[in-house]
C-alpha cells in the first residue's frame, strides 16, 4: 500500500472554501511574483516487451451503411443526425458482461433523437478500424441566433477575457459546457452504459428541475472514445496505442477527435470515465502537479467537485462502494500525479476546464473478464455502472451549481495568459491540505521563435511543430519580414509564439523542457519527461523576456518547406534529418530510382530522377541540394525490415515509408522466407532461445548479408544469445524515464539530436575493439524526466554518464549491428529520433561506401 497523506475535508467544507479561494484570481500586487497503477496496468518499460499483434487492418468494411451530418454552420439545437446502423456481432467483448455492445448504441441513439428534441448526436471522426465516434449533446433546444450567441460568448472568453468578464448577456445567458468522456480505455467499459444511461433520462424526464438545467447548460458525452476497443476487449486501440498516453503527440484519429472535442466545446469540467482501481477513484491527483497550471484556479473547484461525487458513489449504498479515494487527499506525492500533458483531463485542464479522471471499482476486464463467473461479473458491472452514473450527476450538478464561478474562473485563466502575469503564490492550506509538496510552477518564457532558413534545423520538423500548435489552438504567427527578437535575428518566413495568449501554459508544456523531478517524489505514475521542442527536430529558441513586435499574419497551417535547390543536370542530394526525409528517400527507392548512399550519409539521387525528386520534395515537404562533385556511395534499395518490435515502432517505421514484416519466434520457427529481408529489428517478442535449429541456421545465413538493430533490454538479451557484438548491456533502474542530454559521433548518429528519450535506460560497457560508441550519454544525462538510483545505489544517472547509448559495429557473420540503449521512437512521440533510427537501418543495410 502506498503511505496515505491524509487531509481533512468535506462536503461542506469544501463549498465554504470556494469563496476564499477567490482572492488569488485578482491581479498581484506590484512586484509579486510506489504507487497505484491505473486499471492495475503497469507503465513501465516490461511492458513494452510484450509480444506486438501482427497488422491492423485499415479498411472499412464494405458492409456498413454510410452515416452521414448535416450540421450546418450556426445551426441550433437539436442537431441530429441518423446514424449508420453496424451489423451485430455477437463476439463483442461487452455482451458478456450485460452492457451495450458497440452495433446497439447507434439504434438506441437514433431511437432517442426521433423521441427527444434535446438530445442532438454528430459523427465526430472514425476510429482506426472505421467505426464511427459519436458526440451526444444534451441540451435545452436553441434557435440558430441562440446558438450563435452562444458561440460567440464562448470565443468571447478566449479572445476578450477582460471584455467576456463584463459582458452581463453572458454571465446571465451562457449555458456552462460540461464533457463526459468514456471508454477511452476499451475494456473499461461501464462509462458508456452509465452515459447512455443519462442520456436517455434526459431525453424522456418531465422533472422540471432537469428541464431547468438543461436551459442553463449544454452536456457532452463522448459515448465510446475507443469503440474497436470495447468490441475487442483491449485496453488499446486497434493500431496498439494506449490513447490515454497520446495528449501530447495525437498520433491516433481517436485521439485527434477527442482534442477536438474539447477544443469546440470548451467544457468548464470535464470527466474521463475509467476502471478498475478496488475503490472508487476521483482526481484531483498528487503531486508532482503540472508545473505550467494556473492551479490556484483548478484545485479549489477539482476538489470541491471530487468531494461531491465521493458523497454520491457513497450513497449508493453498496458495500463496494463505501470507500473512495480521492488521490490528492489520500495518497502520498508521485503515487497518482497529474505532471504530463499526455493524459486526457490534464490536456484539456489547458484549454481552460476542471479535469477529473473517474476509476470506478470493480475489476471485469483481463483475467476477471475470463475466470469469474458471468452473473458475477455482470453484478459487478451493474454496481460499476451505478458509480458511473453518480459521478456523472454529481459532476454536472456542481458545474451547475457553481456555474457562475466556473465561468469567471475560466475567464480568469485565459485573462492572466493574454496579460502575461506570473502563476500566482497559493499559501499552505489554500484547500484543505494544500502544502509544501503541492507547489510547482514555471516562469514563462515571453515568446518562442522556431526559425526559418539557415538557424533551423530541419525545416520538415519545423511545419510539423507549427502545425501541431496550431491544432491545438495555440496561436502563432508567422513573420513576412525579418525581425530581431530576444537578441537574434530571424529571417522572413520565421514563426513566433507570443506567450501573451490566453493557453501559454500548454504551450509552457508542449515546448520547454520540463523538469527533473526526481529528488521531488519517490517515484512517477507515468512518463515524467516530454518535450516537443527538444525531441521533435526543429530548432525551437526561448525568448526570456523583452518586447514582441512582430511583423507577420496568424498561422492556419505551416508553409511549404520542399523543393531542390539545384539547376538541371546536377546531381542532387538529402540529408536525412527527419522522418519526412525518409520517407522521400523510401519514396524515390520504391521507383526503383538508383540512389547512393555517402559516407557523411547523405543520400545521393542522379540528375537524371530530377522530375521524380521534385514531386517527392513538394510531397513530404524536404529540401535537395546539389550533390558535390565525384562523391562517392554505396548503391541504396528500399529496405525491408524484419520486424520483432511494439506497435509504436512499427507505426514510425511505416510512416516513414520502411516495409516492415513482423516476426516472432513461432513465424520464424515456422519456416520464414528472409530472401528480401534486409534487416531484422529486435525490441519486443523475440528470444534467440526459443528458435529451432532450422530457425537458427536460416538466421545465420541471413546474418552473412543483413543487419540487425535492437533497441532495450528485449533487444540487448537477443544481441547477447546471438553472440553479436562485444559489448556489455547494463540496465538503469526500470522506471527511470525522460529527456536526456546526449553527445554524438560522427558515424551512425552524425547529425542526430543533442537529446534522446529513455524508458528503462540501458547503456553499453566493455566494448570490444571492433565496436564503436556511437552516441553516450551526457557527464550530466537528465535534462527532464525522473530517474533515481536503485536502493542499492546502480542505475542512476550518474552511472551512465558518459557511457555509451548506442553502439554499432560488425559481427564475425558479417552482420552490421546497432544497439540502442535509448527509446527513439516511443509511442510515436520523439519525433526528430525517427531519422536516427533510419539512418542506422540505412547503414546496416547497405554496403560499406566504396573507397576513392
Amino acid at each position: 500500500m502506498p503511505t496515505l497523506r491524509p487531509r481533512s475535508g468535506s462536503v461542506t467544507a469544501a463549498v465554504l472554501f470556494l469563496a476564499a479561494c477567490t482572492a488569488l484570481t485578482s491581479p498581484p500586487a506590484a512586484g509579486q511574483t510506489t504507487a497505484p497503477t491505473r486499471d492495475g496496468y503497469s507503465a513501465n518499460g516490461a511492458d513494452r516487451n510484450q509480444v506486438a499483434a501482427l497488422d491492423v487492418p485499415t479498411a472499412r468494411s464494405a458492409v456498413l451503411a454510410t452515416g452521414e451530418n448535416r450540421v450546418r454552420p450556426n445551426q441550433g439545437y437539436p442537431r441530429q443526425t441518423s446514424l449508420r446502423v453496424y451489423p451485430e456481432d455477437a463476439a463483442d467483448r461487452s455482451i458478456k458482461l450485460g452492457l451495450h455492445p458497440y452495433h446497439a448504441i447507434a439504434p438506441k441513439l437514433n431511437a432517442l433523437q426521433r423521441r427527444s428534441d434535446r438530445i442532438s448526436v454528430e459523427v465526430v471522426g472514425q476510429s482506426t478500424l472505421g467505426r464511427d465516434l459519436y458526440l451526444v449533446t444534451v441540451t435545452a433546444p436553441e434557435s440558430a441566433r441562440e446558438a450563435r450567441d452562444q458561440l460567440r460568448w464562448k470565443e468571447l472568453i478566449e479572445d476578450d477575457p477582460v471584455r467576456a468578464a463584463r459582458d452581463r448577456g453572458l454571465r446571465r445567458g451562457y449555458k456552462a459546457p460540461i464533457w463526459i468522456n468514456n471508454n477511452i480505455h476499451g475494456d473499461e467499459w461501464e462509462g458508456t452504459d452509465g452515459a447512455l444511461r443519462l442520456i436517455e433520462h434526459f431525453a424522456t424526464t418531465s422533472d422540471r428541475a432537469t428541464l431547468s438545467l438543461l436551459r442553463r447548460t449544454r452536456i457532452y458525452f463522448t459515448v465510446t472514445a475507443n469503440p474497436d476497443g470495447r468490441n475487442a476487449g483491449t485496453r488499446q486501440n486497434a493500431a496498439g496505442f494506449d490513447l490515454n498516453r497520446d495528449f501530447a503527440t495525437a498520433s491516433q484519429p481517436e485521439t485527434r477527435a477527442m482534442r477536438d472535442i474539447g477544443l469546440s466545446t470548451q467544457p468548464l469540467v470535464m470527466l474521463d470515465e475509467h476502471g478498475y482501481t478496488g475503490d472508487t477513484l476521483i482526481e484531483p491527483a498528487t503531486a508532482p502537479h503540472g508545473q505550467n497550471y494556473e492551479y490556484d484556479l483548478y484545485i479549489k473547484h477539482a476538489y470541491a467537485n471530487a468531494l461531491g461525487m465521493e458523497a454520491a458513489v457513497n450513497a449508493l449504498g453498496h458495500a463496494e462502494t463505501e470507500a473512495v479515494t480521492i488521490p490528492f487527499r489520500d495518497l502520498a506525492p508521485g503515487d497518482w500525479d497529474d505532471w504530463p500533458p499526455i493524459f486526457t483531463p490534464m490536456n484539456v485542464m489547458y484549454h481552460g476546464a476542471v479535469g477529473h479522471t473517474v476509476e470506478i471499482p470493480l475489476r471485469v476486464n483481463r483475467t476477471a473478464y475470463t475466470d469469474l463467473p458471468v452473473t458475477e461479473l455482470r453484478r459487478r458491472s451493474a454496481i460499476n455502472t451505478e458509480v458511473a452514473t453518480a459521478t456523472m450527476r454529481a459532476a454536472i450538478t456542481y458545474t451547475d451549481t457553481h456555474r457562475e464561478a466556473l465561468i469567471a474562473d475560466q475567464i480568469e485563466l485565459f485573462r492572466r495568459g493574454h496579460a502575461g502575469e506570473a502563476q500566482r503564490f497559493i499559501p499552505d492550506g489554500y484547500v484543505p491540505g494544500f502544502g509544501p509538496e503541492d507547489r510547482y510552477s514555471t516562469t514563462f518564457a515571453r515568446a518562442w521563435v522556431i526559425p526559418s532558413g539557415r538557424a533551423q534545423r530541419s525545416e520538415p520538423a519545423a511545419a510539423r511543430l507549427v502545425d501541431m500548435l496550431v491544432e491545438n489552438d495555440i496561436r502563432v504567427t508567422r513573420a513576412h519580414r525579418a525581425f530581431t527578437l530576444g537578441g537574434r535575428s530571424y529571417p522572413a518566413g520565421s514563426s513566433v509564439v507570443d506567450m501573451r495568449q490566453p493557453k501559454r501554459g500548454l504551450v509552457g508544456a508542449l515546448l520547454e523542457a520540463g523538469g527533473d523531478v526526481s529528488l521531488k517524489v519517490p517515484q512517477m505514475y507515468d512518463i515524467s519527461g516530454w518535450s516537443l521542442g527538444l525531441l521533435w527536430g526543429a530548432t525551437v529558441d526561448r525568448v526570456a523576456s523583452g518586447p514582441v513586435r512582430v511583423p507577420g499574419r496568424p498561422v492556419v497551417a505551416a508553409a511549404p518547406t520542399g523543393g531542390v535547390d539545384a539547376g538541371p543536370g546536377r546531381d542532387l542530394a538529402i540529408t536525412v534529418r527527419d522522418g519526412r526525409d525518409v520517407r522521400a528517400v523510401n519514396d524515390l527507392l520504391g521507383l526503383g530510382l538508383p540512389l547512393r548512399r555517402a559516407a557523411d550519409g547523405s543520400v545521393i539521387a542522379p540528375a537524371a530522377a530530377r522530375a521524380e525528386v521534385l514531386a517527392v520534395a513538394d510531397r513530404h515537404g524536404v529540401r535537395f541540394t546539389a550533390a558535390a562533385a565525384n562523391v562517392p556511395g554505396a548503391p541504396m534499395r528500399r529496405p525491408v525490415i524484419a520486424g520483432a518490435l511494439a506497435q509504436d515502432e512499427l507505426k514510425a517505421l511505416r510512416d516513414m515509408g520502411f516495409e516492415v514484416r513482423p516476426v516472432t519466434a513461432a513465424i520464424l520457427n515456422s519456416g520464414f522466407d528472409w530472401s528480401r529481408v534486409d534487416t531484422l529489428y529486435v525490441s519486443s517478442g523475440l528470444r534467440y532461445t526459443d528458435l529451432d535449429p532450422a530457425a537458427v541456421s536460416a538466421l545465420d545465413t541471413f546474418l552473412g548479408r543483413g543487419g540487425v538493430l535492437t533497441r532495450g533490454i528485449t533487444g540487448a538479451r537477443f544481441n547477447a544469445d546471438a553472440g553479436l557484438l562485444d559489448a556489455r548491456a547494463v540496465a538503469g533502474r526500470e522506471d527511470a524515464n525522460g529527456v536526456v542530454a546526449v553527445v554524438n559521433g560522427d558515424g551512425v548518429a552524425a547529425g542526430a539530436l543533442p537529446h534522446s528519450f529513455v524508458y528503462s535506460p540501458l547503456w553499453f560497457t566493455d566494448l570490444g575493439a571492433d565496436v564503436t560508441a556511437e552516441q553516450r550519454y551526457a557527464a550530466t544525462p537528465l535534462v527532464a524526466g525522473h530517474w533515481l538510483p536503485r536502493a542499492d545505489g546502480t542505475g542512476g544517472p550518474a552511472a551512465a554518464a558518459n557511457q555509451a547509448a548506442v553502439v554499432s559495429g560488425t559481427d564475425e557473420r558479417g552482420a552490421r549491428v546497432v544497439l540502442f540503449g535509448s527509446e527513439p521512437m516511443f509511442r510515436d512521440h520523439p519525433k526528430g529520433l525517427f531519422a536516427q533510427t533510419a539512418n542506422a537501418v540505412y547503414w546496416a543495410s547497405t554496403a560499406p561506401v566504396p573507397a576513392r
